[in-house]
């Protein structure tokens, strides 16, 4: 495996790049951007990199599919870091270009309902069509097959285009969730301020089948930040729930929910427990009264003086 190396979804002058910048050990890997999400996760799992950073959440647009689907399948990955990036575009065109001028526009799929007002109000006619990533777009503005990318005004630089709008956004305070992947390990000690991530998938269909899977967290006290249905490609119908819940694996109410779920589901794959980004400790919530791991002590020991004929 090269520990020297990260992958990430490419090519350079993406958001992921931005966002994969922002970490410390970024510094002093080689960065090495892929094609795909898929690409850029089977470079770790086959051992050409060390981890990859994709997207997996976009606060407009929701969970992004590609990065759900892939670490819902093949060979195993875990997640060990997230970041947290405010997403603003900025309309990149060739030298000289005038807004009169863009006829046709391009962008990522998920670029596309973040701008889409901004569009109708600056752009009515302009003509969308989708590329890889948003940096992809920009190249193809660079070559001359569209007028206009929507991407970060970062990547302006790098293909040789001008930001002729900046700041773009139809919602304000957008930002997009970035997930550091690597191969399966030891999940790091707990830092209070946590997020457990795992995909569940549904023994068989009937009334109450989704509820049941959710009481296992909620009897424990256990809060639900993401539940994202997917389809299994097994039939219309059959579908797999991506979950992000408050915690750490080690915490006795997390442990507990996912030894549930574990019982009752046909198949549970851990993606990883690992810090939450951008909470500070004064933001943490306390856990509830009975969910504690001082309470799940208390109530092992009043079990076990009972088994002992002591209660």
């Amino acid at each position: 495996m090269s520990a020297t190396r990260f992958t990430y979804l490419g090519p350079e002058g993406t958001f992921t790049e931005a966002a994969l910048r922002t970490l410390p050990e970024a510094a002093t890997r080689e960065l090495v951007p892929m094609v795909s999400v898929p690409a850029a996760l089977d470079a770790v799992r086959n051992g050409e990199a060390a981890a990859a950073l994709v997207p997996i959440e976009n606060s407009v647009e929701g969970g992004v599919t590609a990065t759900l689907d892939e670490l819902a399948s093949g060979e195993p990955l875990m997640i060990y870091r997230e970041v947290l990036l405010p997403i603003a575009f900025a309309l990149l065109v060739r030298p000289g270009t005038k807004l009169s001028d863009v006829k046709t526009v391009t962008g990522h799929p998920v670029a596309q309902p973040q701008v889409r007002n901004w569009l109708r109000a600056h752009l009515p006619d302009a003509v969308w069509e989708s590329a890889a990533s948003n940096a992809d777009g920009a190249r193809l503005v660079q070559e001359g097959r569209f007028d206009a990318a929507f991407a970060g005004e970062f990547a302006a630089a790098t293909y040789g285009l001008e930001p002729l709008v900046t700041e773009i956004h139809d919602a304000e305070n957008a930002e997009t969730r970035f997930v550091l992947v690597g191969r399966p390990a030891r999940p790091a000690a707990p830092t209070g301020a946590d997020k457990t991530s795992v995909v569940l998938w549904l023994g068989d269909d009937h009334p109450g089948a989704l509820l049941e899977l959710l009481q296992e967290f909620a009897v424990r006290g256990v809060n639900l930040m993401l539940i994202q249905s997917r389809p299994t490609g097994e039939g219309i119908g059959n579908y797999c729930f991506a979950v992000d819940a408050e915690g750490h694996i080690s915490d006795r109410r997390m442990g507990e929910a996912l030894m549930g779920l574990r019982r009752t589901c046909p198949q549970v794959r851990f993606l990883g427990s690992y810090p939450r980004a951008g909470v500070a400790q004064g933001d943490i919530r306390a856990a509830r009264t009975g969910t504690t791991d001082g309470d799940f002590t208390a109530a092992s020991d009043w079990l076990t003086r009972c088994l002992d004929g002591r209660p």
